[in-house]
Parts: structure tokens; sequence; C-alpha cells
């Protein structure tokens, strides 16, 4: 069996859409990491997405028996195209019905110049499969982004797209499933050390 310890990265204090830009992770608060990686098994592979606000994070979840991995590109944020660094009110004025189906349907509606719910999901999918072949029955801890765990989530139970961002995944959580090379299980969401 393979557990993955889904943790998203530290809180960007950004007021707007956070996709693929690269902005940096407030790692501040040194009692609530410290909690986070006592709560995470030592013996375990670490990988992160590419953007710094993962890297970062994921720096402070180092350890001498963790192995870490090289970041990977597909376990970026949703790409929410050009509306990365816009208000949600100002996403909601320029792209009314496209914001709104984007959101309340998620799936194949896509962000302009971005992707969809199943694009992302494809592409995480794919570094999730790749990483169970070749880890099989190792503790992966992955530092990655709100949506990205929410398609594991997906994934895990069984659900729609909407009732997998119906979700909470708070700054610094960790969501955690097992596969054991026929199917899913959840062991917990959104857990706060």
């Amino acid at each position: 069996m393979t557990t993955w310890h889904w943790v998203r990265h530290g809180p960007t204090h950004e007021k707007t859409f956070v996709g693929w830009r690269d902005v940096p992770a407030d790692l501040s608060d040194k009692d609530q990491i410290a909690r986070l990686n006592a709560h995470l098994p030592q013996n375990a592979l670490l990988i992160s997405s590419d953007l710094v606000r993962c890297t970062a994070t994921a720096d402070t979840l180092e350890h001498s028996t963790r192995a870490r991995l090289p970041h990977h590109g597909d376990l970026r944020e949703m790409h929410f195209g050009v509306w990365d660094g816009m208000h949600f009110n100002d996403v909601a004025a320029r792209d009314p019905e496209l914001s709104r189906a984007y959101w309340e349907n998620p799936g194949d509606v896509m962000a302009p110049e971005g992707e969809s719910w199943n694009q992302t999901a494809a592409r995480v999918n794919r570094v999730v499969d790749q990483m169970n072949a070749a880890h099989f029955g190792n503790h992966i801890i992955a530092v990655a982004h709100f949506g990205v765990i929410l398609t594991q989530v997906q994934r895990a139970l069984g659900t729609t797209a909407t009732k997998a961002m119906a979700h909470k995944i708070d700054n610094l959580s960790v969501t955690t499933v097992s596969f054991d090379g026929d199917g899913w299980q959840v062991h917990g969401i959104n857990h706060l050390p």
C-alpha cells in the first residue's frame, strides 16, 4: 500500500486568484510547522510542486530520513489563465457566466487561456500513478495546492468534482489517502496537526 500525505503549502495572503503565478508562502509560524513535521512520517519520500510556495514549504519538512525527490511541474495548482492575479469580483464582472460555471459545474469548463478541472485532475493523476508504480509501499509526502489536493480527494472518494470541491483544505493541513493496488481509501481530509 502506498500512503499519500498531501500537504497544502503555507499561506500566501493573496486576495486574488493564485494558480501558476509564483508567489511566496508565509512560513513564519514555526510552531505550526513543527507540529506538521511531527505528524508526518519520518521515513517518507518528499515531493512538491515546482512553485516556490510549495518548494519552500517542502524545505521546512526536509529530514535526514525523508528522501527529497525533484519538484514536479505537473503538481502545480489549477491554471487560471487570464484570471490569475485577478480578484474574484473582477473575474465575475469580466466573465460572469463562465466564472459561475467554472465553480458550480467543475469538469470541462476552462478558465480563459487556462485549464479545466478535468485537465488538472488528469495531469495530477498521471504523476500519482507514476509514483504509485515506482514507489509502491512507501509513504509519500506531497506538498501541493488546494485544487491539486482536491483532485485526489475526488479520486479517492470516487465522487464528483463538485462534491470534492465542497471540502476545505487549509494551508499546512494534511490530507491522507492510500492506494493498495486495486483502489483508494481516505484516511483524513484537512487535518491540522
